[in-house]
């Protein structure tokens, strides 16, 4: 009797350690996937590893990206003083019209770049390691969301979301920073959301609502969540009631407001007026929607500027991408009940996220390239989380010696993945081979050809650089940055006639241009011809009244041309813009002199 008692505790005692710790590998993977094995969510080892795992692999990934320097348009915050000064902060929240060449009111964004000044200065180390940081914590905020709507396989989701090559535009690239800070708040309002559903705690609510203000004051591309809100909604109900839709209004207020003012801002700033038709439209967000569809199952070709698609009513194989874009969405919405709504909620989540980018609303990347790796930093959320879910899923209902090959197979993809990113963000080292990067996948680039042989150039590699601006020219002759950039090299080489004119060739194709004029001015006054020389610089210093070198150019000028009191007011002009310009201070003191 004794021992039948015992035989049966021993058994409770092992049905109860069953219940908390995993007896088998199967068990284990399960519980770091997220198959809800209980409606309970706990914190297990296996998370903490998860984290852990999560980290190294970013760290691993994104190594290249840290080791890099400033590229493209980073030099909007390196080569302006606003970050600098302490009195810039100021500008970046009250006076942004004085940031050049940003056309966005996004001051969250600046701001870091600002604090991170006084860190490290514009060592690029530092800006690098806190977007690979961000990224990190966006990949672990994604599981934990997924997580809590239930979502199978949510830890594989975050993984592949961390080392997924189509990111690394957005995290290797410093002043994307928009990209991942936004996205950051995005992510953090939707889990205060979540955490408000389960609590009705309104203090969460609002907090929401203030994370999802903060997000849209770092890249108002994220004013599509209160969409993605309802749709979650639907996702868990099956229907949408009135206080889901009071519930989501003030998100809608919100977003409505900071996004037409920051558009209106940036139309004043750098109208853009492309003139597609609704019909083009629709065909270029059809062909975006595949485009990204591709790039995130098959992530090969990275081009970072692709070609520009030619867009064209007439185009059999346009329209085939809008029938099959409505004959994705009539299926998820059909086998709804059979295969669940969480495919299509996937699907829906994908093509609202993406739909500021779609081309509907014209912006000025759209002259570059219809379609950017950055732009579904967020939307490929929805994707993956479908495609790693139905394979999760599909996996656990394998026979058991099959099933550890599936995971085999998915650490490959990682692995893959993984080795993808790293070599993509290697790309990213400095201009010469992100450019160089984009013309071996897009010959037609006529950006890359601007800013290699401009980065060439400014190496002294005069030859070289010539012969890329020679090779944009070809590839588009009304390019006029190549034709200026051939006139640097000509000028360097003492080819002046030449380089005269490839300047007025780029002042031909565009007249506002004020570099061409300015280093025709400082051509002409070389050869003596201070007449034109004085007109071309006075031009310049009209469409850039700010630029120091262009005036200490026309006080030296008007030095030459005897005119000594006009000659000194250009030269303590051109030091009180730039108090280091040596060269006009000893202008200066000779002009004082010969004044005596």
């Amino acid at each position: 009797m004794k021992r039948r008692n015992r035989t049966r505790t021993q058994k409770r005692t092992a049905n109860a350690s069953r219940d908390d710790v995993p007896q088998s590998l199967r068990q284990r993977i399960r519980r770091f996937l997220d198959v809800p094995l209980s409606s309970t969510i706990r914190i297990t080892r296996l998370h903490t590893l998860g984290v852990v795992v999560i980290a190294l692999l970013v760290a691993v990934a994104y190594f290249p990206a840290t080791q890099a320097g400033f590229v493209w348009d980073d030099f909007i915050f390196v080569d302006s003083s606003f970050v600098q000064e302490l009195s810039g902060i100021r500008v970046i929240w009250i006076t942004p019209s004085q940031i050049s060449n940003e056309g966005h009111y996004w001051p969250m964004v600046y701001t870091t770049f600002w604090v991170e000044y006084r860190l490290w200065g514009f060592n690029p180390t530092g800006y690098h390691v806190v977007n690979v940081l961000l990224h990190l914590v966006n990949s672990l905020l994604v599981w934990l969301v997924l997580r809590r709507l239930r979502v199978p396989g949510a830890s594989l989701v975050g993984v592949v979301f961390a080392v997924h090559p189509l990111h690394v535009e957005s995290v290797a690239w410093i002043i994307e920073r928009k990209d991942v800070l936004s996205a950051l708040f995005y992510l953090t309002a939707v889990l205060a959301w979540l955490r408000w559903e389960e609590t009705d705690d309104r203090r969460l609510y609002g907090l929401s609502i203030a994370l999802f203000a903060v997000g849209l004051l770092s890249k108002s591309v994220v004013v599509t969540l209160p969409a993605a809100l309802l749709v979650l909604r639907w996702w868990k109900r099956g229907r949408l009631t009135r206080a889901d839709l009071l519930h989501t209004a003030p998100f809608f207020v919100v977003g409505l407001c900071v996004t037409l003012a920051d558009y209106a801002y940036y139309s004043s700033i750098a109208p853009v007026n492309l003139g597609y038709s609704i019909i083009e439209r629709a065909l270029i967000a059809a062909r975006a929607l595949w485009f990204y569809a591709t790039k995130l199952s098959w992530p090969d070709d990275l081009a970072v500027i692709y070609p520009l698609w030619n867009i064209s009513v007439s185009d059999p194989l346009g329209w085939a991408f809008v029938v099959a874009s409505a004959a994705t969405a009539g299926l998820l919405l059909f086998f709804r009940n059979r295969i669940g709504r969480g495919p299509l909620v996937g699907a829906l989540f994908f093509v609202i996220t993406l739909s500021p980018t779609l081309g509907f609303i014209d912006h000025g990347y759209m002259m570059i390239s219809l379609v950017a790796e950055r732009f579904q930093y967020l939307a490929g959320i929805g994707f993956i989380a479908v495609v790693v879910g139905a394979a999760v899923q599909a996996a656990h209902r394998l026979p058991g010696r099959y099933r550890a090959a599936a995971w085999g197979i998915a650490a490959c993809v990682v692995a893959v993945l993984s080795v993808q990113t790293w070599q993509h963000a290697s790309v990213y080292r400095n201009d010469e081979t992100l450019f160089s990067h984009v013309l071996d996948f897009n010959p037609k680039s006529r950006t890359a050809y601007s800013r290699l042989s401009a980065t060439l150039i400014n190496q002294d590699r005069w030859e070289e650089g010539l012969a890329v601006a020679r090779a944009g020219i070809e590839n588009d002759a009304d390019e006029d940055s190549v034709h200026y950039n051939a006139g640097v090299a000509l000028h360097k080489l003492g080819r002046l006639e030449q380089a005269e004119e490839r300047y007025l060739r780029a002042l031909e194709i565009n007249p506002n241009y004020e570099k061409p004029l300015r280093n025709l001015g400082a051509l002409l006054a070389t050869q003596e011809r201070y007449d034109e020389a004085l007109q071309r610089l006075e031009a310049a210093i009209t469409l850039n009244p700010n630029h120091a070198r262009t005036h200490f150019n026309r006080g030296l000028l008007l030095f030459h041309l005897d005119r000594m009191d006009e000659a000194a007011s250009s030269l303590e002009h051109a030091l009180s813009l730039d108090p280091t310009l040596q060269d006009a201070r000893k202008t200066l003191d000779a002009v004082r002199r010969s004044m005596e």
